[in-house]
C-alpha cells in the first residue's frame, strides 16, 4: 500500500517487482565457513593413516578434554574431518538458529548417523560469528558387499537443520542511513532508469537517480526520517518491466540454445547439408563341399553408401522475423541442435542475426 492513500504507479507493461530484479545495499547474507569433527560413524570415517590432519584434530580435541593422547597410535575410522558453512542471514540476532551444510574432507565413505561437534564458523574478516553441532542429516547412502557395492546420492555430505547458533550480530543501522542504493542483479540502463522514474513517481520528489547500468542512488525525504523500513517497503512493491538484451545462449557441450525474445534477423538463405558416408562389413564363411579337398575361407563383402541430403533445400529466412518463426524455420530444414549452434553462428558472422552470442 502507498503512503498518504495514493495510488501506487504501475507502467503499462509491468512485469516484475523492485524486490525481485534488485536488492538494497547492507541487506544481505554473509557466509561462514569452520572446521570440525563428525564423530559416531559406523566404521565409515577417515583413515588416519591416510588424513592426518584428522589425527591431529582429534588428539587436540582430546587434550582440551583432558586427555592425553600424543604418544598414543590411535586407529579409529568412526572419525571424519568435515568442513561446515552457513549463510548468516541479515539482520539476524544473537541466538537465532540458522541451517549449516557438513562436507566430509578426508576420505570417509559416508557421514550417516554422525554427530558434528562444536564448530566455530567464521566469516571473511576471521571473526566468529556462529557455533555449529548437532546430529548430520544425509540424502544419499552406501551399501557394500564382498563382491558389490552401491552407492546412491552424496553420502559425504549432509545438513543440519537449525544447527547453527547466531554468536555475534553484525552491525548495520539501517534507521541512521540517509543514502541508499539499489544493486540491479541484471545490469541494464533501460531497467535502472525505469526503477529510477517509479521511486520517483511514488515519493513525488526526485530522489531516486541511476548512476549506471547495476546502481541506482536513492537519498531519503524528510517526511520519510525514521521510517526508513515503510519507505523500502513501498519501493520493492513497486512494479518495473526490465529490459532484456537480444541474446542467444549456446552450450556447446549439451547442446542447449536459448534465445531472448528481441532477436531479430536480417533476410538471409541458409541451406543445411552434410555429406556422410557409410561402409559396412558383412564378411561370410565359404564351405567347401563334403569329401572335397576344398578350404573353408571367410569372403568378404562390402557396402558403401553416400547420403549428401539432396533433400535440403535452400531457404529463406525473412527479414525483421519473431522468435517463434526463426526456430520454426530453422526446424522445417530439418536439423537438429548441434547444427542450428552453426547456423546460428554463421548467421552472426554473415552480419544478418541482431544479437549478441554468448558461448557457455
Amino acid at each position: 500500500m502507498c503512503r498518504d492513500g495514493g495510488n501506487c504507479p504501475l507502467p503499462a507493461d509491468a512485469a516484475s517487482r523492485i524486490k525481485d530484479i534488485a536488492d538494497f545495499e547492507g541487506i544481505r547474507e554473509n557466509q561462514l565457513i569452520g572446521y570440525g569433527l563428525v564423530v559416531g560413524l559406523n566404521g565409515s570415517g577417515d583413515s588416519l593413516n591416510n588424513s592426518p590432519f584428522t589425527q591431529q584434530s582429534l588428539q587436540a580435541m582430546l587434550e582440551r578434554l583432558g586427555v592425553n593422547t600424543r604418544n598414543v597410535e590411535l586407529n579409529t575410522n568412526t572419525v571424519a574431518a568435515v568442513m561446515v558453512t552457513a549463510n548468516l542471514p541479515a539482520f539476524a540476532t544473537q541466538g537465532t538458529r540458522i541451517d549449516v551444510n557438513v562436507s566430509a574432507l578426508g576420505d570417509a565413505e559416508s557421514l550417516q548417523g554422525g554427530t558434528l561437534l562444536v564448530t566455530p564458523l567464521v566469516g571473511a574478516d576471521g571473526e566468529v560469528y556462529a557455533i555449529a553441532q548437532g546430529s548430520v542429516a544425509i540424502g544419499g547412502f552406501s551399501a557394500q558387499a564382498e563382491a558389490a557395492s552401491v552407492v546412491r546420492g552424496v553420502p559425504t555430505a549432509g545438513r543440519i537443520s537449525n544447527g547453527g547458533l547466531v554468536e555475534r550480530e553484525l552491525e548495520f543501522k539501517l534507521a541512521s542511513l540517509t543514502t541508499l542504493r539499489l544493486a540491479l542483479r541484471n545490469p541494464d540502463l533501460t531497467t535502472a532508469r525505469r526503477i529510477a522514474l517509479s521511486i520517483n513517481e511514488l515519493i513525488g520528489l526526485p530522489t531516486a537517480e541511476p548512476l549506471d547500468p547495476s546502481t541506482v542512488r536513492l537519498d531519503l525525504p524528510r517526511h520519510y526520517d525514521g521510517n526508513i523500513v515503510d519507505l523500502l517497503t513501498d519501493i520493492e512493491q513497486l512494479i518495473v518491466e526490465p529490459d532484456l538484451p537480444a541474446r542467444i545462449v549456446i552450450d556447446e557441450n549439451s547442446g542447449i540454445i536459448v534465445m531472448g525474445q528481441d532477436v531479430k534477423v536480417s533476410m538471409v538463405a541458409v541451406a543445411q547439408g552434410n555429406l556422410t558416408v557409410t561402409i559396412a562389413e558383412t564378411p561370410q564363411v565359404s564351405q567347401p563341399l563334403p569329401f572335397s579337398d576344398g578350404e573353408t575361407e571367410v569372403v568378404p563383402r562390402s557396402e558403401v553408401t553416400v547420403n549428401d541430403d539432396e533433400n535440403r533445400k535452400l531457404a529463406i529466412v525473412p527479414q525483421t522475423i519473431t522468435l517463434k518463426q526463426l526456430v520454426d524455420g530453422l526446424n522445417a530444414l530439418g536439423i537438429g541442435p548441434r547444427d542450428m549452434i552453426s547456423i546460428l553462428q554463421a548467421i552472426k558472422a554473415s552480419g544478418a542475426l541482431q544479437a549478441e552470442i554468448e558461448v557457455l
